[in-house]
């Protein structure tokens, strides 16, 4: 029993590498916020928050078994939630502001740095505050789902480190902040995301602000590869069905492209008029195709829209390369949501839940800043040290001592792919169509028994 006090109180005592004293009193100054010295002053939630969230999100009075400070739950999660959430995300926004300088150099793709962008969803508490907050899916019925929150993350390409990301309601489209996420990035860094981000609007916003970006085309755009083919306005009303839009500027070679796409009518739903208007009227784009030979991928053909326009320096295939490993933003999302267990955030307003959120970001990040360090040690790049691994060496152990460790290495394996299947069968339980109360009748049962 001494020795797990002892390794508890140690990863405690190192959490302050992360969550400093004077960083917090800094965040707090600057919201406004001010505390009475007792036994869970800022500083000390949060590393009690770094933990818990290391530890898997564990439920608060598992958090108060592992201090020593002789709390009870109850204090503990008042102490959190009396915490500004401008608190966490100034520290969360200062801890990633350095780790992006520390590593604005490393994996750089043909000079420029790569971010990949993409959405998803989280599940929480069905709460009366978080669906008004951020609402269900439209098919779900009333009283038998439970509120979602879609988060559009942002990644370094090269570190796997989160830049940024924007919660909103569940329903909301992933160009809807799209826009919002360009600040992290700096002059000449590339965007790669999927087709929702391949807009004219999107890839002229780019532009403005002096990015690229790398997308799907997206599933409207009409491609065609004929050279000097006829586009829409050149045809007549009657054959102007299924002919691109875009007007063919010049060829690249076999299935690459620089057309030009000229600005829809109508400004898209996510931008305001006043933003829409101030856009080009015509855009310069460049369009390629290649083909899928792997087994185990459902897409055979790809066609990609970018504004990396040089055919000499940004071959057809470093483009393609390039897009693949955009699915390594899976592989992120997977770690955050089942790794460590954000996929269900368990705070009961909604301040909690975008607490949760930061301080996710703040362990993950300094997970994958240990895995760089752990793989500069090693001598193999950074993708193949295992998260898992990290994770569990930083929660056993903390930062100092897991410095010491050599940490699971998976072995190289390009091109790798499993069948998309469940090998563990699932509980064959009805899912729940109708509220409770409902069933409740139902059954005939009127009252709950003790």
């Amino acid at each position: 029993m001494a020795s797990i006090t002892a390794a508890a109180q140690r990863v405690k005592d190192e959490l302050t590498t992360w969550i400093s004293e004077a960083r917090v009193r800094q965040a707090c100054a600057a919201a406004g916020h001010a505390w009475r010295d007792r036994r869970l002053p800022p500083w000390v939630v949060l590393r009690l928050f770094a933990w818990q969230v290391m530890a898997g999100n564990v439920a608060c009075r598992a958090v108060a078994r592992w201090s020593e400070r002789a709390v009870t739950a109850q204090a503990y999660c008042a102490a959190r939630l009396n915490l500004p959430l401008d608190v966490l995300g100034d520290l969360a926004a200062e801890l990633t502001h350095e780790a992006q300088q520390r590593t604005t150099d490393f994996g750089r793709w043909l000079g420029h740095r790569v971010f990949h962008l993409d959405g998803t969803g989280l599940s929480m508490p069905d709460e009366p505050a978080l669906q008004r907050a951020f609402g269900q899916p439209g098919r779900q019925k009333a009283g038998c789902g439970f509120p979602v929150m879609h988060v559009l993350w942002l990644f370094d390409a090269a570190t796997g480190l989160i830049g940024d990301f924007i919660a909103d309601k569940g329903n909301t489209h992933d160009m809807a902040h799209a826009a919002a996420l360009h600040a992290p990035m700096h002059e000449g860094d590339v965007l790669v995301g999927d087709r929702a981000f391949g807009t004219f609007a999107h890839l002229a916003l780019l532009l403005q602000a002096k990015l690229h970006g790398v997308f799907r085309a997206h599933q409207r755009q009409i491609v065609d590869f004929t050279p000097r083919r006829k586009h829409r306005r050149q045809r007549r009303r009657s054959q102007r069905k299924g002919t691109p839009t875009s007007r063919w500027l010049r060829g690249l070679g076999p299935k690459d492209q620089i057309v030009q796409y000229v600005k829809p009518p109508d400004k898209p739903h996510w931008m305001s008029q006043e933003e829409y208007e101030p856009l080009p009227a015509r855009l310069p784009v460049r369009e390629l195709e290649y083909r899928l030979a792997r087994p185990g991928f459902r897409t055979k053909i790809v066609t990609l829209v970018t504004t990396l326009l040089d055919g000499r320096k940004y071959p057809q295939q470093a483009l393609a390369e390039l897009y693949h490993a955009r699915w390594q933003i899976e592989t992120n999302l997977r770690h955050l949501k089942q790794t460590m267990g954000m996929d269900v955030l368990r705070c009961k307003t909604v301040e909690g839940v975008k607490k949760e959120l930061w301080m996710y970001l703040i362990v993950y990040n300094q997970v994958r800043l240990f895995m760089l360090d752990a793989a500069e040690r090693q001598g193999v790049p950074p993708d193949r040290i295992s998260f898992i691994d990290a994770l569990e060496a930083l929660r056993e152990y903390g930062p100092l001592l897991a410095a010491m460790l050599r940490l699971v290495v998976h072995p190289r394996r390009p091109g790798r792919h499993e069948p998309r299947v469940i090998k563990r069968k699932k509980d064959r339980y009805t899912y729940m169509t109708r509220p409770r109360d409902e069933l409740r009748k139902a059954l005939g049962i009127t009252r709950l028994v003790a």
